[in-house]
């Protein structure tokens, strides 16, 4: 993190902003990243379907339902609660308790056994939910810290930051897998330490966000002079209208649900597919995830100075064409050591290519009305990881479990983003933005 001091971080910044802020602020990510590697990728979702269900023929079903339920109340809920984090410039305080939400549910999946769905279900719809609104929310942070030029680079610096935060909490995780199976203990032993690890981890690597990260924006009214916050449901509709004034933005929303499916399914998937198809052993899935986390991290602090030299949609573009190279190397994979080649190039683009959309994203929206925006961009990314998984599984289904043409079904979602992300015009995209804050006069 030699970049996060010093000139290169100093020039990034906008006035004012100190560099522990951008430090905590990427701490953020490193702290919440642990929850998706553990939880959802590498060990609970297996310990759901396993034991928590019993292996049961609708067990997987169950597993992707609960996902999907998640996602879905992400999908309604956040455009107001951004809405309102705008109006009241209550970002932090949503922040801080979407932070205590994922943490407090995390440890309850400690106490998910056989048969345990009474909690299982309910603390991943909560944890899920809210580590949602958190990713969110402090990726609206992101233009108040960065200057316009090197949204970028500083998104780099975050999504980087994370994916080491989520090495460090799988690597002490399996710690406690590795003595306790080397004690001949079941998962109904060890599971529940993990998840109490991942709860650890991300309480102590937030606090640092609470102490350090300003709130810049001020707090506005509502016509009437109350709170601009509406019910879900008119929010919904009410950004969603208001986002036609920015077309290139809703462009970007549309390549991000396709792109994002495509990344939703490595995500979730990639792990069954190695097992299904590479015939990989668990000590083999657990290094790829390894794998995967560094690759990601590297590409995604690197490519963020790449990002800011050619151009945020540019930068996207390459990503997506090495997702599409990287799905084709898995389809027509006959030996382990190229799924090995594929997983490099998925990890490779995985943090490039979801940090060049928080930067897009950041730089097309409002000044004012940042949370909002980032609140239709974790929509669209949440609508992306119900599409995403659900097609490959109809696919899979459909074909008698051919998990080849499942993964080479998940190509056409890139192929479909980067057709769309050639109509994004962020020139015009971030003009209109300014506009709309009264920055450039209108026509010129």
């Amino acid at each position: 993190m030699a970049a996060m001091s010093g000139p290169s971080m100093r020039g990034a910044l906008n006035p004012g902003v100190r560099r522990r802020e951008v430090f905590a602020w990427a701490l953020y990510d490193f702290a919440n990243s642990g929850y998706t590697t553990v939880v959802l990728t590498a060990v609970f979702n297996a310990y759901f379907v396993g034991v928590v269900a019993g292996n049961a023929h609708w067990a997987t079903l169950a597993w992707t339902a609960t996902l999907s339920l998640s996602y879905l109340i992400v999908m309604l809920a956040m455009p107001g609660l951004g809405a309102w984090a705008d109006a009241q410039a209550a970002k932090k305080r949503l922040l801080a308790a979407s932070t205590v939400g994922c943490v407090a549910a995390t440890a309850a999946l400690a106490l998910a056994g056989p048969g345990g769905f009474w909690i299982a279900v309910p603390a991943i719809i909560i944890s899920n939910v809210c580590y949602s609104v958190g990713e969110s929310v402090i990726a609206a942070f992101l233009p108040e810290l960065a200057r316009p030029q090197y949204l970028g680079r500083v998104s780099g610096w975050g999504w980087s930051f994370g994916y080491v935060g989520g090495m460090l909490t799988l690597g002490l995780s399996l710690a406690v897998v590795i003595a306790a199976q080397a004690a001949g203990r079941p998962a109904t032993d060890f599971v529940p330490w993990t998840m109490l690890v991942t709860a650890a981890v991300f309480a102590a690597a937030a606090v640092p966000v609470f102490l350090f990260l300003r709130e810049c924006a001020r707090p506005a009214r509502a016509a009437g002079g109350r709170p601009g916050f509406m019910p879900v449901m008119r929010q919904l509709a009410a950004s969603w209208r208001d986002s036609r004034a920015f077309p290139d933005f809703r462009r970007l929303l549309i390549c991000g649900v396709f792109y994002q499916a495509g990344i939703a399914v490595v995500i979730t998937l990639a792990a069954v597919y190695a097992e299904q198809v590479m015939k990989f052993g668990q000590t083999q899935i657990m290094t790829l995830v390894f794998l995967v986390n560094i690759a990601a991290a590297a590409g995604a602090f690197a490519f963020g100075f790449v990002e800011d030299r050619i151009g945020h949609q540019r930068a996207l573009a390459a990503t997506l064409l090495g997702w599409i190279a990287m799905v084709l190397i898995a389809f027509f994979a006959t030996s382990q050591g190229g799924f090995w080649a594929a997983a490099t190039i998925a990890g490779l683009c995985m943090g490039s290519s979801q940090s060049a959309g928080r930067a897009m994203t950041g730089a097309l929206a409002p000044a004012s009305r940042l949370a909002e925006f980032f609140a239709l961009w974790t929509f669209a990314t949440r609508l992306a990881s119900i599409i995403g998984p659900l097609t490959y599984g109809l696919v899979t289904w459909a074909t008698q479990g051919n998990h080849r043409l499942g993964i080479l079904s998940t190509g056409l979602f890139f192929v479909i983003g980067l057709a769309v992300l050639r109509h994004v015009d962020m020139a015009r995209g971030v003009k209109r933005g300014h506009e709309a804050e009264g920055l450039t006069p209108s026509g010129s």
